[in-house]
């Protein structure tokens, strides 16, 4: 959550020349609503449903760089998908989560005690993350130009 996988995401698929796809982007167009209001109206487990359809129909129709959801990786079944991809866990720390997103409740997940909600979660995912990456890319006091260079460096791509 606010590690910048957008903003990077958007950075990277420019620099080669290719498409980028946001799977929260999908699903809230698809949905016609937020993801905080799906996680209120509905819960979580309805979410991740949802974004487990999403991101398999991604992966399957989509060829460019490809945003997804912090939680997505928590599916068995996506993790496999993704094993095939090259995949970047961009990372970050409390203190620079605190300085990016403020830790606020428009986060669903971290409507209270944001800051031990962020590492209870991140405790809870991180070796789901590593499990599934191919290069893990830090981005704490990073711009996101100097992070997506940092993407590029790391799988071996050069820029179209």
């Amino acid at each position: 959550m606010g590690v910048g996988k957008s903003t990077v995401g958007a950075l990277v698929a420019e620099r080669l020349g290719c498409a980028y796809r946001d799977t929260d982007d999908d699903i809230v167009a698809e949905q016609g609503r937020t993801i905080a209001d799906i996680f209120v109206d509905e819960g979580e487990p309805v979410f991740r449903a949802i974004e487990k359809l999403a991101v398999h129909k991604a992966l399957a129709e989509h060829d460019g760089v490809l945003a997804l959801g912090g939680g997505a990786i928590l599916d068995e079944d996506t993790r496999a998908l993704l094993a095939g991809h090259r995949v970047v866990y961009l990372s970050m720390d409390v203190e620079e989560a605190v300085k990016r997103t403020g830790l606020n409740a428009a986060r669903p997940l971290l409507a209270v005690n944001p800051r031990r909600q962020w590492r209870d979660l991140m405790e809870a995912r991180r070796h789901l993350y590593t499990e599934v990456a191919r290069a893990v890319v830090a981005t704490d006091g990073r711009t996101p130009e100097e992070v997506a260079q940092a993407v590029l460096d790391a799988l071996e791509l050069k820029e179209a």
